[in-house]
């Protein structure tokens, strides 16, 4: 697990902070997406919790190890995949790969075993003769993948891996990403794509100049922004209608009725299914909708301007 705990980052006396009194818990077997424009404190979070920079103020525990004052136990926990990776370019995969396992101890054939497993794991296995400088940029964020699980990390963060990935790319860092997830590990990932961050994400952490200024579960997901309630029932008839207006503003469709403008709060919802079944109406579908994530996050970044 990654706790941060009210962590500020000042860069500079008299600037602004990047990051301020943030606090979030990437939790084992879960995806945390962390959300912001650019500028936000999202990179700034990463490297602090990957212990690249020290906080200024507040602390960051990585499965109980403080990332300041315990570095070297709780960066061996953690696994970190930069935006732009960058290599020795001279470098071939499977040694450098090698280099990266001395640091957890690892040996001999397991250490190659490993490498190797990883290196097929992420897509490279018949590139193992090129140096890292013939790699494409979408090449060496898979390398950059493989490197960051060589010492097999209970914790994993992504800094904006899929921007740049074709779609293929981009289904195979999803996919991954939920096998990790599988596996227990505790996941965070940083992403302009919000569909993709809508999709895996257990939470998020939405961010405005480096303070969090929204938390989502994946409950929230569905009933996001505006509301539109999608109703079918099997006997509709001219009497539905008048029921229905109480609660909101109906679209009527030739296959079915959406209740938009809702009039009552969402807690409340099962008011309109009890009306309908007391009524003796067939309810095939009653389904509430709300805004995507995207949606969602791009009017309320509206509202802090």
């Amino acid at each position: 697990m990654i706790d941060i705990n009210q962590v500020t980052k000042i860069y500079s006396k008299g600037s602004l902070p990047a990051v301020d009194g943030l606090s979030l818990q990437i939790r084992p077997g879960q995806i945390t997406g962390l959300v912001g424009l650019n500028g936000a404190g999202k990179t700034t979070t990463i490297r602090m919790a990957a212990g690249i920079i020290l906080p200024t103020s507040g602390k960051i525990k990585v499965d109980e190890h403080d990332i300041v004052h315990e570095k070297v136990k709780a960066a061996r926990s953690i696994g970190w995949v930069p935006e732009f990776p960058n290599f020795e370019p001279n470098a071939k995969p499977l040694a450098l790969m090698k280099y990266y396992g001395g640091f957890y101890q690892l040996k001999g054939e397991d250490l190659d075993k490993r490498a190797r497993d990883l290196l097929e794991k992420v897509g490279l296995s018949n590139d193992l003769r090129k140096k890292l400088r013939e790699y494409s940029q979408g090449m060496k964020k898979r390398f950059a993948i493989a490197e960051s699980l060589i010492g097999d990390p209970a914790n994993v963060m992504f800094d904006e891996t899929l921007n740049g990935l074709d779609p293929e790319g981009v289904r195979f860092v999803r996919n991954l990403i939920l096998d990790m997830k599988k596996e227990g590990k505790a996941v965070m990932l940083s992403s302009h794509i919000l569909s993709e961050i809508e999709n895996v994400a257990d939470d998020v952490a939405i961010i405005y100049k480096g303070r969090k200024i929204k938390s989502l579960v994946r409950d929230d997901f569905k009933t996001l922004g505006k509301m539109i309630i999608h109703i079918k029932v099997a006997n509709k008839d001219q009497n539905i209608r008048p029921l229905l207006e109480r609660f909101g503003v109906i679209e009527d469709d030739s296959d079915e009725i959406l209740l938009t403008d809702l009039k009552i709060d969402e807690g409340s919802l099962n008011e309109i299914l009890e009306v309908l079944v007391t009524n003796k109406y067939k309810v095939t579908r009653f389904d509430p909708v709300g805004e995507s994530l995207e949606e969602y996050f791009f009017k309320l970044m509206g509202d802090q301007k």
